[in-house]
This record gives C-alpha cells, sequence and structure tokens, in this order.
C-alpha cells in the first residue's frame, strides 16, 4: 500500500482540519464547523456575534493542532544507503529510525511492529546463510522512498544447501509526525500477486528448494539483478576461456582437446585447477558456427597464460556484460536446449528486453558421475542493454 495510503487512513480522520497547513506554502484554511441554523427573527447583532465567534472557534482549533516535524527524506535516503547493508550482520539495521508500531509485509510474512521485524530478521540469520545486495535507493513520494535489492538464501539444514533468489524492491513509508518509517512493504519480481498471503509467493519458495548438484569449483563471477518468474538476469566480470571449435550446442566435439591443454598439454607444460561450467557457444541463431570453451582459473591473466600446443585451441577473454539465464535440470539433449534457448528469447521480447543473437549453453557437472535429475544446466542469452529500474 501506498504510503499516502496509509497516511489517509491513520492520521486522516484526525487531522484532516489542517490538511491546508501539511502542503509546503499552502495557506493556512480554517477547519469548517457546524453549527445549528439560526432563527430568522435573529437581529443582526447576533448574526456578527455568531459570526465573531464562529471564527474564534477556528482559530481555537489551528491552534490547538501540533504542528507537523520536518521531514528530510534526502538524509533518510542516505541513512537507508548506509543502514540497509547491515541488515543481516552483527550490527544490524539502527532501530530507532523506525516507530515501535511498523508495518513490515511481504508475500508470505507480516508483522507490526519492529519487535516482530527484528525477530524475522533474527530468525532467517538462524537458518539461511544470507547475501543482502543493495542496487540502489530513491525517493518516489512525499513521505515514500523505495530501494531495489538482491537477497541470496542457502538453506543450512538441507543436505544440498539449494538457493532461494529473491530480487524485488521495497517501499518505506515514513510518518510525518515523527520523521521515522512506519511501513516496510517488499514486491518480489518474480511473482504477480504480492499482497499477503500469497499462494504464488510460496510456492515460488518452495520450487527454489529442487535439488541441483553444483561442484564446488571456481565459475565465472556475476552478480544476480532480477529473478523474474522462468529466469534471471545476471551481470558477469569478465573471464578468460579456453576454446575450439564444436559440432552442436548439446555436443562434446572438442571437449578433450580443451581438458588437455588445462591438464598440461600446453607451452609450460602447466596443470591448471579445474572449473565450471563448460560453454558450449552458438554465436548466431542459426547455429552455424559453434565453439566449446573451458573457463580458465580466475586469478590467471591472458599474458601468463601458456601457449596451447594445438593450433586449434585459442585463448581469449569473455568481456562480461549482462545476461538473462534460464536454468533446467536433466540431460540436455539438442532439442530441449533449442526449446529452452526460444522459452528465454520469447520472455525477453514479452518483458521489453533486447537479446544478442546467438546463446551460450552451460552445463555444470560430470554426466558420467552425476543422477540426471541433479545436473545443472542454464541457457545463457547476452543482453544489448538493461537497466534496473
Amino acid at each position: 500500500m501506498a504510503v499516502s495510503q496509509l497516511y489517509s487512513r491513520a492520521l486522516g480522520p484526525l487531522l484532516s482540519p489542517l490538511v491546508a497547513l501539511r502542503r509546503p506554502g499552502a495557506t493556512a484554511r480554517p477547519a469548517a464547523v457546524s453549527f445549528p441554523k439560526k432563527d430568522s427573527n435573529l437581529n443582526q447583532s447576533d448574526a456578527i456575534h455568531g459570526q465573531r465567534s464562529k471564527w474564534a472557534l477556528r482559530l481555537s482549533l489551528a491552534e490547538q493542532s501540533p504542528p507537523k516535524a520536518a521531514v528530510d527524506v534526502e538524509r533518510l535516503v542516505g541513512f537507508l544507503y548506509d543502514d540497509l547493508p547491515h541488515l543481516f550482520d552483527d550490527q544490524g539495521i539502527d532501530r530507532t529510525a523506525y516507530d515501535e508500531r511498523v508495518k513490515f509485509r511481504d508475500p508470505i510474512t507480516k508483522h507490526d511492529a519492529i519487535s516482530g521485524y527484528l525477530f524475522n530478521i533474527a530468525f532467517l540469520k538462524a537458518v539461511f546463510r544470507l547475501d543482502f545486495q543493495l542496487h540502489w535507493v530513491k525517493q518516489t513520494g512525499p513521505y515514500e522512498i523505495t530501494t531495489r535489492w538482491t537477497m541470496v538464501m542457502k538453506v543450512m539444514p538441507l543436505p544440498w544447501k539449494p538457493e532461494l533468489v529473491f530480487t524485488g524492491t521495497s517501499i518505506m513509508g515514513i510518518n510525518p509526525e515523527t520523521g521515522k518509517f512506519c511501513s516496510h512493504v517488499d514486491y518480489w519480481d518474480s511473482i504477480k500477486k504480492n499482497e499477503y498471503f500469497s499462494l504464488e509467493g510460496l510456492w515460488d519458495v518452495f520450487r527454489q528448494l529442487r535439488y541441483y548438484k553444483t561442484p564446488e569449483l571456481q565459475s565465472p563471477k556475476y552478480q544476480i539483478l532480477k529473478r523474474m518468474a522462468d529466469y534471471e538476469v545476471r551481470k558477469y566480470l569478465p573471464f578468460l576461456v579456453a576454446e575450439t571449435s564444436g559440432d552442436k550446442l548439446s555436443g562434446s566435439k572438442g571437449f578433450n582437446d580443451i581438458a588437455g591443454y588445462i591438464f598440461g598439454k600446453n607451452s609450460k607444460m602447466e596443470k591448471m585447477k579445474m572449473t565450471t561450467p563448460v560453454f558450449t557457444q552458438a554465436f548466431d541463431n542459426e547455429l552455424s558456427k559453434i565453439s566449446i570453451q573451458f573457463v580458465l582459473p580466475l586469478e590467471k591473466e591472458i599474458s601468463s597464460l601458456p601457449d596451447p600446443s594445438q593450433e586449434t585451441i585459442s585463448l581469449r577473454q569473455v568481456e562480461g556484460g549482462i545476461a538473462a539465464v534460464l536454468k533446467f535440470r536433466g540431460k540436455p539433449t539438442e532439442d530441449i536446449v533449442l526449446e529452452k534457448e526460444r522459452e528465454l528469447r520469447s520472455s525477453l521480447i514479452r518483458d521489453g528486453l533486447k537479446p544478442k543473437t546467438g546463446c551460450l549453453l552451460a552445463r555444470y557437472n560430470d554426466p558420467g558421475r552425476t543422477w540426471s535429475f541433479a545436473l545443472r544446466n542454464e541457457v545463457l542469452i547476452w543482453l544489448e542493454e538493461f537497466e534496473l529500474d
């Protein structure tokens, strides 16, 4: 609920006589006061006396009403930039910035006091390993601030430690009388029905508990900017690959050649650490050119890498950027991969994003050592541009 609605419902009936006084630069208007109808035989003196009494009462009501506290919204924006990154660390947020009666809502949780809000934070810290990323904070109304964030929650009690990812916005309402936050309402990008209690939100949690096996190996670094119902938008840092020609997205042609490079078949006979995933990339939508790629250890620099022993292998730096990613389980046959690529591209166009031509398949597991239902696969499409609104 917008803070203007909260303000209207909570304070409107009590303070409506002074609405004009709250508007900067507005001229104070006296409150309307109801009087019984006058007898038509009242003389002029009585009428004048009545008018004087009416205005005196109006002025008296205005003088007795408490003045509104000045709210420095710009200062509160800066405060949230400093305070919210401590949401789940040992320092914690500053509770003095919140009213004791504060409305907290997300699609599956609600609290009506700062004590309940803090209890919810403590519970999450006990059950999950949390990574909270604050993207931006901005004023979006006279007494309203909106934040955008990403939350990654690793479920520690479960043996496979799945990660729950939520991205969205929080609308922070400010109490104009105290200058403190009186409401905090979360909206998730991944669902449409954000009102409490949302069955769609509950299902969004449970479906992220699916079992994937992800090896504990180095992989390209990325930040999740936005998680929709059917894909993620990630910001990748640059990374290095050794690559050679492949035959199809789901194929393994060239795999042994680039595996040989990192296992010592190079000019220095240097053995390198295993990484994940193995990429296959189509550079156009017709799949006329395919390459297969090994990600090289992140601490390496391209100038220090040994030369490949085979001329068919090349080394290059992937510049990173913004990619949309669709995650799926099971054996990635060519038909399934192409279906997932079409599904992802259609979703991006539906949402007004600009996908580049081509795509990548990321395979994280050794298929000979992993049950097919646990295989982690991803289709990636680089985006032309992306603005995190």
